[in-house]
């Protein structure tokens, strides 16, 4: 699986996964979740801006498409950024400082065939 753009003419996907014991075991505020969830976003499409995917991407800017999924914890939050990592797919595991606590993260936007099989596991966020 190539880490970087290859222009497929699938449809672009931008995946976010969220802890999702932040809300329901942690109380964090959703508010703050989403705000989690945004900032790993941004910092994907920052980070991978001259990929030819999230090029398209950003051109196509009426019909972008996201999913949010969970993760139910930290430990699994971690583990999916290393199977990433491995497999070579572009993400931002988003840390919140100062506490410094893993609370998201986002890849690039990718052909949804691409990188659906690794995040067959995680369920739509609720």
């Amino acid at each position: 699986m190539a880490a970087s753009g290859t222009g497929s003419p699938g449809r672009l996907v931008q995946y976010v996964v969220v802890r999702s014991d932040l809300v329901h075991r942690l109380s964090w505020p959703l508010g703050a979740v989403i705000t989690q969830a945004c900032h790993a976003a941004t910092a994907a499409v920052h980070l991978h801006y001259a990929d030819p995917d999230t090029q398209r991407y950003l051109s196509e800017l009426d019909f972008m498409h996201k999913v949010v999924l969970a993760a139910p914890d930290e430990a699994a939050l971690s583990g999916l950024s290393e199977k990433l990592t491995q497999a070579g797919v572009s993400h931002k595991l988003w840390i919140e400082q100062p506490e410094n606590i893993p609370t998201c993260l986002a890849l690039k936007p990718y052909p949804r065939e691409t990188v659906q099989p690794l995040l067959r596991k995680f369920k739509l966020f609720k």
